[in-house]
């Protein structure tokens, strides 16, 4: 069994926030893959659905961000699973929007949600970081990360969205490799074989060289007369 937490704000004034990039991640695996109803436990969201054999609870805490270790440590406890059987699925400043990456353990880079969890199970957890960007300077962070995304923004967000969707069945069978995989097709897909190469430009003529002139002697060109 795997537990997938995302992170996020409760309350819908906070639903399309960057800040809350990890609910909806969660929203979309569940829509997608037919998971159970959304139902009230462990002062979160949990929804419940399998990938194949693999079983896998889907949280939000409901508790703010700054709690959310309190949730994620009662889930744990109550399915008697380990640190490692979980992945955290976050809002991630260090990475440009758009971009996915998996790590396993590891800090929590002062994001108030990952902090929290540390300190009710330890930081033995796996984490997918899902770039927001960054305002540019560490002032502006709190209220960059509890603004909406902007309408630029929502095209590769449908498209990260998606790619996870699509890999959610490979995170669950902790093959970061083949659900990285996923996501890049989604948001890098390869171009189409059948494209044509851009022609290359046609080289301009050499100029020619004239025709050398002879140099004849006055003489010369008088007995050419007569020829």
């Amino acid at each position: 069994m795997r537990l997938f937490v995302g992170l996020g704000n409760p309350c819908d004034k906070y639903a399309g926030n960057r800040h809350n990039i990890g609910f909806m991640a969660l929203d979309r695996i569940a829509e997608d893959h037919g998971f159970s109803p959304w139902r009230s436990k462990f002062q979160g969201e949990v929804s419940e659905g399998k990938f194949g054999s693999d079983k896998v609870i889907l949280l939000k805490p409901m508790t703010f961000m700054n709690k959310s270790g309190q949730s994620v440590g009662e889930a744990m406890r109550f399915y008697k699973l380990e640190s490692t059987d979980i992945t955290v699925l976050h809002d991630e400043l260090d990475l440009a929007p758009g971009k996915c990456r998996v790590k396993a353990g590891g800090g929590h880079a002062g994001h108030n949600g990952l902090r929290s969890i540390h300190q009710h199970i330890g930081p033995h957890y796996d984490r997918v970081r899902l770039g927001i960007g960054h305002p540019g300077h560490k002032d502006a962070v709190a209220g960059y990360v509890l603004r909406d995304f902007a309408k630029a923004d929502q095209e590769w967000l449908d498209d990260l969205m998606r790619g996870i969707s699509d890999g959610a069945e490979h995170l669950a069978r902790d093959d970061g490799g083949k659900f990285m995989n996923a996501v890049a097709l989604r948001v890098a897909p390869p171009r189409s074989s059948t494209s044509k190469p851009k022609p290359k430009p046609t080289p301009a003529p050499k100029a020619t060289e004239p025709e050398p002139v002879e140099d004849k002697s006055p003489l010369q060109k008088l007995m050419d007369k007569f020829r």
